[in-house]
């Protein structure tokens, strides 16, 4: 027998430590050779380490959240052999699951929640026999009413589950006997001690939960903190026409043959392209720390993606040398190498200005958190149909209002006002979107 130490390799130029974001083993476990064991966080992508040997883990470096610096121990595995070299993992061995950097909103956090449970509708046979199966479980609910409050009140697992479900609380609920049958149920709600309402929330209470701010959450919290921390944000929100543009892009589908489906967004970006050369800091990169603003002479759009993971940012690159149609492809390639957990670590990283868009979600307005270190994102919101005036007639239009959020220690007001001004003559008037 022979005691391994896999130490943690050298996943990334630059890179000091990483993050434990989950265990694939557990202490007693045995891997196998190229057996997954754990998924390490960098700043860029969440690298899924692999077992070099085969044999029993006996040591793990810490809990999910915990940081390993490169080099250090990550899992102590008892082999077979007599002594084993410590091989690094090679490139190829290292998966690159999807972890965007800074990314736009906030998003819940998924959580673990009990199944509500069933209230099943009950014969009198049924009854008869849970009541007489689940006699010798009764538990103690509390008080009932007109009970002294310290007599505890008895009932089955299935009269506990039916109230449950019902959002009945057992010490409301009158019995005759010791203990609370389905018919004491039924007379609570029929005879009006139920006064035939229930709570408000589909299954009973469940306890609080703690859930641990690690991996992707965290990374957001702590770059949504640093961008409102340092960043000194602006809004402005313009109603812009959008009628004819969406009578073009409707034109445009109806003859797209095998292209992807035209939507909002390439079109947008199209326009946003056309206007940044005579708005180049809104294209732009601060470097606070050095006093060093770089206005980029292509743009680098970064597109917030949502995904279980959290919302991420891929960027298509050189986005001012694309039609629509192939804005729209990279749009749908890297939008579903996001969500599969396939995008590479450069797909994620420098982007010189931010797309948010919530869809048919947009709301009225948004005011999006800026991707730090850039000095601007710009966020569509949904499109409606409202009456207008057009002269002296009133029409049906469709409007739809667009959101842009500055660092306003580069970027004045005026300039983005400007900015937004140029990219609305752009989309109420789409023929100018592809003449030079």
């Amino acid at each position: 027998m022979a005691l391994f130490t896999f130490k943690l390799p050298d996943i990334g130029e630059g890179i000091a430590e990483a993050e434990i974001v989950g265990w694939h083993v557990k202490v007693g476990d045995r891997v196998e050779e190229d057996q997954p064991i754990a998924d390490m966080m960098t700043d860029k992508a969440t690298v899924e380490m692999e077992s070099p040997v085969s044999g029993i883990v006996v040591r793990l470096a810490g809990e999910a959240g915990e940081q390993v610096a490169i080099g250090a121990m990550l899992v102590e595995i008892e082999t077979d052999a007599q002594s084993v070299a410590a091989p690094m993992p090679s490139d190829e061995t290292i998966a690159a699951e999807t972890v965007g950097e800074a990314v736009i909103e906030d998003v819940a956090t998924p959580s673990v929640r009990p199944e509500p449970v069933e209230g099943p509708s009950f014969s009198s046979e049924q009854i008869a026999k849970e009541e007489v199966q689940g006699f010798d479980k009764l538990s103690p609910n509390g008080s009932g009413a007109g009970r002294d409050d310290a007599a505890p009140v008895l009932a089955s697992p299935a009269v506990r589950a039916r109230a449950a479900d019902l959002g009945i609380d057992l010490r409301q609920v009158k019995s005759a006997g010791d203990h609370v049958r389905h018919a004491d149920l039924d007379a609570y709600l029929l005879y009006g001690q139920g006064q035939g309402y229930r709570p408000t929330g589909r299954s009973a209470k469940r306890p609080d939960e703690a859930i641990k701010v690690i991996g992707m959450r965290r990374r957001i919290a702590e770059n949504m903190a640093a961008s409102k921390r340092h960043i000194p944000h602006f809004s402005y929100v313009e109603e812009i026409d959008v009628t004819a543009l969406e009578t073009l892009r409707e034109q445009m589908n109806d003859g797209r043959g095998d292209r992807p489906k035209l939507t909002m967004l390439p079109l947008l970006i199209a326009a946003i392209c056309k206007a940044v050369p005579d708005f180049p800091m809104i294209n732009a990169r601060y470097d606070d720390e050095a006093g060093v603003v770089t206005r980029h002479g292509s743009v680098h759009l970064g597109l917030a993606t949502q995904t279980d993971a959290g919302l991420m940012v891929p960027v298509i690159r050189d986005a001012q040398d694309r039609n629509v149609w192939q804005l729209a492809s990279e749009i749908r390639r890297l939008a579903d190498a996001a969500r599969s957990g396939k995008a590479k670590s450069e797909e994620l990283s420098g982007s010189t200005l931010t797309l948010t868009s919530l869809g048919p979600l947009g709301g009225i307005a948004t005011t999006p958190v800026i991707n730090r270190p850039e000095v601007a994102i710009i966020g569509p919101n949904r499109v409606i149909e409202r009456p207008v005036f057009r002269g002296k007639e009133v029409v049906a239009a469709k409007l739809m209002n667009l959101s842009i959020s500055c660092d306003h220690r580069v970027v004045d007001g005026w300039d983005a006002a400007s900015f937004v001004q140029v990219v609305r003559k752009l989309l109420e008037n789409p023929a100018l979107l592809f003449v030079d």
